[in-house]
């Protein structure tokens, strides 16, 4: 078996992301508890509360990722142009879902009343290309950011690699933090604030009974978590502190787009997810009915598992009937039931039976959300379940911003 066709769910998400109303944050007593620190593992007396405003930012090698934290009420101690500065700014970011052609605010995932350092505000989340890096140094000029900011905290590799450009640019520095320990901190800081942030998907073969269903993340460890990013990194977490890298893969979703430019002509990673969302994978793979000519009942295999990716391509005449939805859905699932089988190996290596995937590959992509639920369950006899997160992408940048305090 395999998932449905995920073409109507796409569309769906593509729909709803620009509709839905932004998620509720925590109550009040929840936040009492994170302006006495508690929640957030640190003493407030301790805090360093930089000028505003407050940016944190994960620089990916495909996509960048801006965490924008407006508080509720305006900062005192400003000058009367650095407010006027602040409000500009704030406008901006805050009243558009775009910015220019590339540049997008995520508005479903929104964070109201949430609390950084004793002050209560809202949590926005921003992506752009990283080719775009350019221009985004220029908006930074132009609304005057650069007047305010000094420092911007960072993590990724493009952390470094964009570091000169920030300084000769805008003139700022960037804080530098650790990837896998500020996704960890993110993902943890998000969780506690959001009580639906993690999920997993029930029935994910059945296109009528395939549903999200929320899962209780409150204690977690130990979990293993699989981040696919351009590539994949799989790190093994057994407590808010300890985590380690066990295993990765290069093969990840930087490897799925530039496949299908080349395959398909595309040009963006939403225009390849929407082609294999109209293709069927069996015009490009070999099955093992197409070897057996059913199931191979020895193994415990089904029909219609993959034996050989793209393993119809050596026929001209298949190659000669099939299409570019085809070959961009083959694509897909060749990536992730390799993303599959490297996490659930990793699993039973390190004796966990949560597996949470997270990563930029997984934004507006339910195909491979659901071919790794199948998997996971399938493969482990319904021992292992994948979970997701709603703000897969953006850990890195809140943990990096949480972790900010004062240094360059």
């Amino acid at each position: 078996m395999a998932p449905h066709n995920c073409k109507g769910c796409l569309q769906s998400i593509l729909a709803n992301k620009m509709s839905q109303e932004p998620q509720a944050g925590k109550s009040n007593q929840s936040m009492e508890q994170d302006i006495n620190g508690e929640a957030n593992g640190f003493n407030n007396s301790d805090v360093y509360n930089p000028a505003m405003p407050w940016f944190g930012m994960d620089i990916g090698g495909t996509l960048s990722k801006l965490v924008y934290f407006e508080p509720k009420d305006m900062m005192q101690g400003e000058s009367e142009s650095e407010i006027e500065i602040l409000k500009s700014i704030r406008k901006y970011l805050t009243k558009n879902s775009s910015y220019g052609k590339t540049g997008h605010r995520d508005t479903h995932l929104q964070m109201d009343n949430v609390v950084l350092r004793g002050i209560v505000g809202t949590l926005h989340f921003i992506r752009f290309p990283t080719s775009k890096m350019k221009n985004f140094l220029v908006l930074a000029n132009q609304k005057g950011m650069a007047k305010l900011v000094t420092t911007v905290c960072a993590t990724g590799g493009g952390a470094y690699k964009f570091e000169e450009d920030f300084k000769r640019e805008v003139n700022m520095k960037l804080a530098k933090y650790d990837e896998f320990e500020s996704l960890l901190k993110g993902l943890l800081y998000i969780d506690k604030n959001n009580p639906t942030e993690c999920y997993y998907w029930s029935n994910p073969t059945d296109g009528t009974k395939c549903s999200k269903v929320q899962y209780d993340f409150s204690s977690p460890y130990p979990f293993l978590l699989v981040n696919i990013g351009s590539g994949v990194s799989i790190l093994s977490v057994n407590s808010a502190t300890e985590c380690k890298r066990v295993s990765g893969t290069s093969l990840g979703g930087g490897t799925f787009l530039g496949l299908c430019c080349l395959l398909t002509g595309c040009n963006s990673f939403e225009e390849a997810i929407g082609l294999a969302a109209e293709g069927d994978h069996t015009h490009v793979d070999k099955l093992v009915k197409d070897i057996y000519g059913g199931d191979y009942a020895k193994f415990g295999l089904p029909g219609d598992l993959v034996a050989s990716s793209f393993g119809q391509m050596n026929s001209r005449d298949r190659r000669s009937k099939v299409s570019r939805q085809d070959l961009a859905r083959a694509t897909l699932v060749t990536i992730t039931n390799n993303i599959g089988s490297i996490a659930r190996m990793c699993a039973i290596q390190q004796k966990v039976e949560r597996v949470v995937f997270i990563g930029n590959f997984l934004r507006v992509n339910p195909i491979a959300m659901k071919l790794l639920a199948y998997a996971m369950e399938y493969w482990s006899n319904a021992s292992m379940k994948a979970l997701f997160l709603e703000h897969e992408g953006y850990f890195g940048a809140v943990g990096c911003l949480l972790q900010y305090h004062g240094e360059t």
